[in-house]
């Protein structure tokens, strides 16, 4: 299985082998240069290898992360002809503990003094200030789990901070075979948001097609 992953801060690319074991893992920035720095990534983690199926996280995270990483999933799956796997970032970390005896949240830095939030498989947005607070046993992962347990803390919860501060592909693959062995139907290789892009069409529209 090939596993791609773009959605946060760090891009990195897996592929285990029949017996799940980790054949290759690869990082690079997710940002600047990540449209140029992930096909050549991909191409050295494949090389001489057989892909059978091909997993890419659909978010939620980075904008030009998420439509990068599905982009290049959607083409190499095409070109192989192998099937291609939705997994959510929640999966994905939940894929790290799978002994966990307690809720886990996933916190997303999103942009300055805002946080993705991932609880029970919903994502929702909130400012810094606005943080919620639970006294519910949870544990928390990703890149803002830092701020985020200390206000759960501050605030008397039972929190427990895990190490998993960036998503690793393996856990990707790992979150794909975990649906499939439960008989559960792959997510679609769309990006899944939270806020809408900060893209927006020009006021007086696109400009018409060259004649």
């Amino acid at each position: 299985m090939l596993a791609i992953d773009a959605s946060g801060t760090r891009a990195g690319i897996a592929v285990l082998a029949q017996d799940g074991a980790v054949a290759v893992k690869l990082f690079a920035p997710g940002r600047p240069g990540l449209i140029e720095a992930l096909p050549p990534l991909l191409q050295q983690a494949v090389a001489g290898r057989r892909i059978a199926q091909v997993a890419v996280t659909i978010g939620p995270g980075s904008f030009t992360g998420l439509r990068t990483a599905i982009s290049l999933a959607q083409g190499f799956a095409e070109a192989a002809g192998v099937p291609l796997l939705g997994v959510t970032v929640a999966e994905s970390y939940a894929a790290a503990f799978p002994a966990l005896h307690r809720p886990l949240w996933v916190a997303i830095r999103a942009r300055r003094n805002r946080i993705f939030l991932i609880r029970d498989g919903a994502a929702e947005a909130f400012a810094d200030a606005d943080l919620p607070r639970t006294r519910q046993p949870v544990a928390v992962a990703g890149d803002a789990a830092n701020e985020v347990a200390a206000v759960l803390a501050a605030a008397g919860g039972d929190v427990m901070l895990t190490n998993a501060r960036r998503l690793d592909p393996v856990w990707v693959a790992h979150a794909a075979l975990a649906r499939q062995a439960a008989g559960l139907p792959a997510h679609a290789a769309q990006p899944v948001y939270v806020d809408p892009p900060e893209a927006k069409l020009p006021a007086a529209g696109l400009r018409p097609p060259p004649v």
